[in-house]
Formats: C-alpha cells, sequence, structure tokens
C-alpha cells in the first residue's frame, strides 16, 4: 500500500510527471487509478463529442451540383465514417478500461498477471497487455496469421 508522502490528496490529481516518479510499491494506487480513470473519461468524452459532431456534419449535407465537389464531398464523409468507426472499437476499449478500474484489475497483464507499467498506459490507456506480452502475441499474428 503506498504511504501517505507518496499520494497527493484526492482533490488534486496528478501530474504525469508525478505520476512517473512514484516508487514501484506504489503502482496501482488509488491516485493512480483516478488519474487514469479520469484520462479515460475524458477519451470517452471526446469520442462522444466526435460522434455528434459527424452526426451534425452529414446532416447538414447539401446538394452539389458539380460531380468532382460532390465526389471530394462524399470522399470527406467517407474518411469521417472510417475515423468513426476506429473510434467507436476505441469507446468499446475505453468503457472495458473503465470496468477494469472499477474492478480492481486495470494495469495488471491479462495474459501474465505481471504490471503494465505506468509509461505504457500513459502511451495506451487502454491496454491490457504489458508490452512484452503484446510483443509475443504480435510474433504470433505474424507467424500464424492469428
Amino acid at each position: 500500500m503506498a504511504t501517505k508522502s507518496s499520494i497527493k490528496s484526492p482533490g488534486k490529481p496528478l501530474t504525469e510527471k508525478e505520476l512517473l516518479a512514484m516508487p514501484e510499491k506504489d503502482y496501482m494506487n488509488e491516485a493512480q487509478l483516478a488519474f487514469f480513470r479520469e484520462r479515460l473519461h475524458q477519451l470517452e468524452h471526446e469520442i462522444l463529442t466526435n460522434a455528434g459532431a459527424t452526426t451534425e456534419n452529414l446532416r447538414e449535407t447539401q446538394y452539389v451540383p458539380d460531380p468532382a465537389d460532390r465526389a471530394t464531398i462524399e470522399e470527406e464523409h467517407a474518411l469521417e465514417l472510417r475515423t468513426r468507426d476506429r473510434e467507436r472499437k476505441l469507446l468499446k476499449k475505453v468503457q472495458q478500461s473503465i470496468a477494469r478500474i472499477d474492478s480492481g484489475e486495470y494495469g495488471w497483464c491479462e495474459e501474465t498477471g505481471e504490471p503494465i507499467g505506468i509509461a505504457r498506459l500513459l502511451a495506451r490507456p487502454t491496454a491490457t497487455l504489458s508490452l512484452e506480452a503484446q510483443e509475443r502475441r504480435e510474433m504470433r499474428q505474424k507467424l500464424y496469421g492469428d
């Protein structure tokens, strides 16, 4: 369990620098979990806001008589929809990560049970595998087309 000196007060969120400076024995303490919960909620809010903006943007589409202009608009819409589809998949991972925080599983590798690591979680807050486990999975996929 973390000592009082290594945890900030609940009202004051940690910074990334403070998070990285914490000792290993404090891994996934309440302050760290609160930091990642807030980061994931922000990401969730961004994705939902973007989805709403896309819906509005597609509704406002107007008829353009020039075929080249129409093709350009359709290509922009297709690109935006592909982006939203990727965000939809990310949203599911974000919500699963929030559930993992609530269940006490966040920050621990699903495959090995080892810590994923603060630096990796800062880079990819939805990570469920340690770097080594992820590399093994990618190697298997490359070898076996899994």
